[in-house]
């Protein structure tokens, strides 16, 4: 059964399912299974790295539209290279950190490992690089985590054809992104992964659709895990889901390095063990919850840095954690529906299920009129 509404025609794709992941395999595999995958682009420090990638995803998508996703606050922090950025991060941040790591028995990194520099990404200037790698590839959307993108971006995206989206968790958010000429809103409700606010999808999701009106298409995300949550979405006033924590367990996502600790992480958690901190990025974003995130919460523990110098902070720590192989201490963002996340799928498996639940809950609604 196919469910189709507006969004379909407006992206190309055959379902009103859009899924975000840091992997170009679960984004080309969401794409050719008539979604549209969206590669995050903010763990790319190099933008040649990201423009590898998004090569490999014209060669791999089948023809099908894709869509890349950046993080450009709309305040733009501190600057700098991380070497200059390190030196503004307290000692105390970093004795911290360390002593952590050293309780939880998570080993240094191997001899011949290189610390990351953090994610870069978090800076205006990376961002921007990414959006210029970007607007040399077909993609067909361009969205910002963090509110509408700079004016000469959007300016930029739609010389080239793309569509403009932007994460807003707030109604007054959604009318302002429209109004500096944000084509999607992606109505982001608290229960959502990464970045988030403090508004429920339920409360959310019409909010925005009343507030924006018709001048500008609505996506629902946050809570969306199985195909009832996508009709409610569609119930709503959504024009279709943004997903981004259902992909973290499909065997395309394998093909990451630290995939084995962080799937047997969220197979194991219920809907109740994520915890929203600002000590992944120094904004406040859904992770698993865990020995690390427990350890930020105790009395002893300093307050998160702002963005960027947290992930900074934390960025060699993040390695340590998932090089450990130990699944109770992943960094990981997540959503409140890893509680449904029981088994390790195929992309294609996983939309499929999508769209025959999806179809069987608007014809179950039908039926009651």
């Amino acid at each position: 059964m196919t469910v189709r509404t507006p969004l379909c025609d407006l992206l190309g794709i055959e379902h009103p399912i859009v899924g975000f992941t840091p992997s170009e395999h679960v984004a080309a595999a969401v794409s050719r299974a008539g979604g549209l995958g969206v590669l995050g682009c903010v763990r790319y420090n190099d933008p040649a790295e990201l423009d590898e990638a998004l090569t490999w995803m014209d060669a791999n998508t089948g023809g099908h539209p894709y869509g890349i996703d950046v993080v450009m606050p709309a305040h733009v922090p501190t600057e700098g290279a991380a070497k200059d950025l390190d030196r503004l991060i307290p000692e105390a941040h970093k004795n911290f950190v360390e002593q952590t790591l050293l309780k939880l028995g998570v080993p240094p990194l191997p001899g011949d490992a290189q610390a990351a520099d953090g994610v870069l990404g978090w800076l205006h200037s990376v961002a921007r690089k990414h959006v210029e790698v970007a607007l040399g590839h077909p993609a067909r959307l361009i969205a910002n985590a963090l509110g509408p993108p700079p004016p000469d971006v959007i300016a930029s995206a739609h010389d080239r054809g793309m569509l403009v989206a932007a994460l807003a968790g707030k109604a007054e958010h959604a009318r302002r992104q429209v109004a500096s000429g944000v084509d999607i809103v992606v109505a982001q409700g608290y229960e959502a992964g990464g970045h988030t606010g403090e508004v429920a999808s339920m409360v959310l999701i019409p909010e925005i659709v009343d507030a924006v009106g018709p001048d500008a298409t609505v996506l629902a995300a946050g809570g969306i895990g199985c195909g009832r949550q996508v009709a409610a979405a569609l119930a709503l006033g959504a024009a279709g889901v943004w997903m981004g924590s259902a992909w973290l367990v499909t065997r395309e996502y394998q093909q990451l390095s630290t995939a084995p600790a962080v799937q047997q992480a969220l197979l194991e958690a219920t809907s109740s063990d994520t915890v929203r901190s600002r000590i992944y990025s120094g904004k406040p974003a859904r992770l698993l919850k865990n020995r690390w995130t427990d350890a930020w919460e105790q009395p002893t523990a300093p307050e998160p840095l702002p963005m960027p110098l947290q992930n900074l902070l934390v960025s060699e720590a993040h390695q340590r954690l998932m090089q450990s192989g130990q699944p109770d201490v992943v960094p990981m963002p997540a959503g409140q529906i890893i509680g449904r996340m029981t088994e390790v799928r195929p992309v294609a498996d996983v939309m499929a299920a999508l769209v025959e639940e999806t179809g069987e809950a608007l014809d179950r609604l039908s039926g009651l009129r």
